[in-house]
């Protein structure tokens, strides 16, 4: 999982098919547990890039996107928000959704 470091980095990462954001911050207990989740996620949807945006570093792209809560999971289809997930969640939930987004 890549760290975005600023704002055109992130806008590249999402243009291009399915993309799972993480938007999270270092002091956030969820948020490190959702880490975890999201690595074993990253090993079982190998062709899903996954990428993670630290609210703190980067608050313009959590109030774009209107993330209030983080964890917040925003799942990306060639740059448009397609789903969204607040708060720790499972594997599978994950997983439910991006198969959803693939239209499956």
């Amino acid at each position: 999982m890549k760290v975005i470091e600023n704002v055109s980095e992130f806008q590249d990462s999402i243009k291009n098919g399915i993309v799972i954001v993480d938007f999270f911050a270092e002091w956030c207990g969820p948020c490190r547990m959702m880490d975890n989740v999201l690595r074993k996620v990253e090993k079982e949807l190998q062709n899903i890039p996954i990428i993670k945006v630290n609210v703190d570093s980067l608050p313009q792209l959590a109030m774009e996107y209107g993330v209030k809560g983080i964890p917040t999971i925003v799942i990306f289809q060639d740059g448009e928000e397609k789903d969204r997930i607040i708060g720790l969640v499972g594997v599978d939930t994950i997983k439910q959704k991006v198969v959803t987004v693939q239209g499956g």
